[in-house]
This record gives C-alpha cells, structure tokens and sequence, in this order.
C-alpha cells in the first residue's frame, strides 16, 4: 500500500459530492480573500504605527513595528480563515465563486478540521522574511494544479479536505 493510502482512505469524494473546484475557480476566491488579507495588513501597520513611520522617514522602515503588524495581521487572518471554514466551508473568496471546503470523508463542513486547514495555510506566513513562508505558500497553493483527481493543495492534504463546488 501506498503512504497516500494509509493517509486517505479513499482517492475520490464520496458518491454525491459534486466536483472538485477547478484550479481556477480557487485562484479567484484565493485573490478574493487575498484582498481581504491586503486590508488586514493596512489596518495593521496602521495601527502599529509603521505606516506613519515610513511616511515621516522615506525609504526606512521600523522593523519592530512591520513584524507587529505581520504577526497582527497572520492572527487575524488566521481566525477568519478558521472560522469561516469550520463554520461553512467558505471563506467570502470562496463563496463569491461557489465553491466550499468539505470532508474528504463524507463531504460535510469541515468544522475543526477548518482550523487545521487554516494553521498550515496561514502559519508559514509567519516565516515571509525568511522567504521560507513565501515559498511554501507558492508550493502549497500550486500542489492542487498537479494533484489529481481531487485537486488538493498541501492544507487540504492535511485536513483531509477537498474544495468542490458549493
């Protein structure tokens, strides 16, 4: 057998769940909620002080206050990311094209298993200066392009999620 059988019991969804999202379909809702993330991040060096910082000394950054506002902005990011998913499988990304998270299992919402989607989606973020969350970020959301026949990027592998149509 092989480790992705020991890992997943079955390699389709289940009778009756509709198809899989295309990788389409999750680029867009990605850059939807990827929009959402971009205001996160603004209200965060706002409210650190970095935005005024930089504007008062052009071409220098207070190092302090932009990885206050990273960590703000990954733990804001993280609970939307997680209570959305556990809550409904969507995030607004999500549902603006249609599409849902659901159980590999049974096809149900994924409720905490949302939130383990949502800690290795967002948790590398932490790492962008080290350009390690940027490159497992890239990879991750790439893996669903090759993946077949489910589609599933690395934080549905560990979730035991598949996104489908809603």
């Amino acid at each position: 057998m092989s480790p992705d059988h020991l890992s997943y019991p079955q390699h389709h969804p289940p009778v009756g769940m509709p198809p899989p999202a295309t990788p389409g379909q999750r680029f867009v809702a990605r850059l939807v909620d990827t929009l959402i993330l971009g205001f996160i991040w603004t209200v965060a060096l706002a409210s650190t002080g970095a935005l005024k910082y930089a504007y008062d000394h052009p071409g220098e950054q207070d190092m302090g206050k932009v990885t206050l506002s990273l960590v703000i902005t990954m733990a804001v990011y993280f609970v939307y990311e997680g209570v959305m998913l556990a809550r409904s499988g969507q995030t607004l990304g999500k549902k603006a094209l249609r599409i849902r998270v659901a159980m590999l299992s049974d096809g149900d919402v994924p409720g905490r298993q949302g939130w383990l989607r949502a800690v290795v989606y967002v948790l590398p973020g932490m790492l962008i200066p080290l350009l390690v969350g940027t490159l497992f970020w890239l990879l991750n959301v790439l893996w669903c392009t090759w993946d077949q026949p489910l589609r599933q990027c690395l934080h549905d592998k560990a979730a035991k999620t598949v996104v489908v149509a809603a």
